[in-house]
Parts: C-alpha cells; structure tokens; sequence
C-alpha cells in the first residue's frame, strides 16, 4: 500500500498520472505531458508536490560537531538561515543519502532528506545521537517546489512575500507557520515552501490560481535535474560510491577530517580514484536509458548509464554514469549501447545547460 502526501487528492482531481515513487503515491505527468511540463518550467514556473521528501531537526549543544561527524562537511562559516549541500557518510565512506542542511540558528540545523531513504537516514541519525541534542522528525509538514524564471514574482502576487534580497541558499520564515528556502532540483530560480499540513492545499491551490504556474510532476522533475547534471540518489549515487567518485568532493570541508569513513574517502582525495562520475551526450540518434552499457571503441565495457534520457532543453539524449579514470575527460569519444546497436556518444561536462539560479543570473 502506497502512503499519500497530503496534496494526493489535489493530484488526482486534476487527473494526474499517478504512480508509485519511495513508497508513495505521486503524480508523474499531468495534462500538459512531460515534455510541455519541462518547458513550462524553464519558460515559467512550476510548481511540484515534494511531500514525500523528509523533514528534520538538530537541536542543542554539540549539533555542529554532530553534522561534521555524520558528513563530510564544515560548518563553521554558514551563517544563520543558510543552507549547503552535503552528504550522509557510511564507514566506507560511501553515501548514505545525499541532503540540504540549513542553520536555523546557532546549535540548531534543519535537514531535508530523501524520500526513499527517510527511515534509514532517521535511524542512522538517532543511532548517532550524542547527550543533549533533541532530534524531532516534521511528518505532518509539507513540501512544495515552486521553480522557474516566473518564480519570484508569483510568491509576491500571490503571497505578498518580496523575496528579491534572499539569496541563493537561504531560507526565509514567517511566525514558524511557513519556510521558503530559495532553492531547488531543477537549475532554475525558485523556492521550496514548507507548511503544515492542515495549510498545504490552500497554499496549492492559491499558486496555482497564477497563470504563470502550472502543476509539474516527478517525470519532468527527473529531466530538469539531469539536465543539471544532479545525482539522484539509488542510481547516481549509493552507499558503494564515495563523494570523490561522484565528483562532489567539493562537499568536503578542508577542516573536518574526523567525518564517518574519512579513512577511506580522504586519501581518495589526495591520490585520485579509479572511478569517476561523468556526463554523457549522445552524438548519435537514440536515446539511453539507465542500465545501458557505456563501452569504449574497442567495443570493450567500461560501465554502465546510472541515469539517462532525453533532454526536450537540448534535444539530444543525455545521461550520466561511472567509467574508468582514464575515460572521464570531456571530449572523449564512447560508444552507449541501446537494443543491441552501438551509438556514438561522447563524455560531457556537467551541468550540460548553464544554471539560472539567482547567484548565477
């Protein structure tokens, strides 16, 4: 039995294509189609339900110390209300799950996770907990994306809130009834909003009352952020990929060397991998899914698509996936096998299509 976010029934009365995403309910397409729901978001604003995403808290003396044990990050210069990207670490320094962590205020941090690793990241977490910190789980808040060019100007018609001087990964707050993080999965300007329950179809329904913004569902979500050249977690990367592998190494801070499976992934640091996380764009005609093999021009494999499809912003087939050092510098000729034949492809550098957020207009 699937779990439903607390918007399910707004999806259904606008006859979603509905489907099953980490054990929920959700809407993959509406009426507009994947295809038009991409473009909308890149011409417009769309708004996505992200409900089933996990909601946490840290608070008290000795969280700061906590987060730079649990990831590999450093915390010291994040201002209040900030937030940065980081990693969950196991003790081989693989990935637990990948995260948004914000400081609300000092020895005080606000998480969002995953949703298809929300029960173990929460157990994970809890497992290391120290004397004196209170973690409380946001179960009965929502989560709701509202990404594009249009995207500021419609929460100040709609909801009377200029967000114009909240920079890039930051989070505004009203009364601790509702969070706007300016952020997002799509490359785009945009917000994520956070409400209770009780207040999410309310909050729906009055962005969708814009013409500017139409609902979006998981499918063009998954698009938009390959694009961006984004890992999603369970395929691009896992808890058998080190943050070095996946080319996020830039989450590491310089000072914290005490994180879980430091012993493995900092002299991946020093003395390179094996392995690396690439970008690949078809130059042949095709489109590769994820599992398709990634071979070499001796027709030998060398790895295989963790993620892949078709980009309606490019118009050509894109993706991303794991292959030998020595392959991974951009320009490199492969061949990407789909039904049997093999297509020309090459390694691309990622992002394949230039960010618009606010920090990078």
């Amino acid at each position: 039995m699937s779990y439903h976010t607390a918007l399910h029934a707004a999806h259904v009365s606008l006859s979603a294509k509905m489907g099953e995403f980490a054990g929920y309910d959700m809407p993959l397409y509406y009426g507009l189609g994947v295809k038009r729901e991409h473009e909308w978001v890149r011409e417009n604003a769309g708004l996505f339900d992200v409900s089933h995403m996990g909601q946490v808290s840290l608070t008290g003396k000795g969280t700061q110390d906590l987060l730079e044990r649990l990831t590999p990050s450093s915390y010291d210069k994040l201002g209040i209300n900030r937030m940065k990207y980081t990693v969950l670490m196991n003790e081989e320094g693989g990935i637990i799950d990948d995260l948004m962590v914000t400081k609300t205020a000092d020895d005080e941090f606000h998480l969002v996770i995953n949703a298809g690793c929300k029960d173990k990241d929460i157990a994970w977490i809890k497992e290391n907990l120290t004397d004196g910190i209170e973690f409380k789980h946001y179960d009965d808040w929502a989560l709701m994306a509202l990404q594009g060019p249009k995207a500021e100007g419609i929460i100040k018609d709609v909801l009377g809130i200029d967000l114009s001087d909240t920079p890039y990964m930051s989070l505004w707050y009203k009364d601790y009834s509702m969070f706007i993080s300016r952020v997002g999965y799509t490359g785009e300007d945009g917000f994520e909003i956070s409400v209770q329950n009780d207040d999410a179809v309310d909050l729906w329904n009055k962005l969708l009352s814009h013409d500017a913004v139409e609902p979006i569902g998981l499918a063009a979500r998954d698009s938009l952020r390959l694009e961006m050249g984004y890992c999603l977690y369970g395929h691009d990367i896992d808890s058998k990929t080190t943050p070095i592998e996946a080319g996020i190494g830039w989450v590491m801070g310089k000072a914290n060397t005490g994180f879980i499976g430091a012993d493995k992934v900092l002299p991946q640091k020093d003395n390179g991998v094996t392995k690396k996380r690439v970008g690949i764009k078809l130059t042949g005609k095709g489109i590769a899914r994820e599992g398709a093999e990634i071979r070499n021009l001796e027709d030998e494999v060398i790895g295989a698509l963790s993620s892949g499809g078709f980009s309606p912003s490019l118009n050509v087939s894109i993706g991303q996936g794991y292959v030998p050092t020595e392959y991974a510098d951009a320009g490199q000729s492969l061949f990407v096998t789909v039904r049997g034949r093999n297509i020309e492809a090459e390694v691309s550098k990622m992002p394949f299509m230039s960010p618009k957020t606010k920090a990078m207009k």
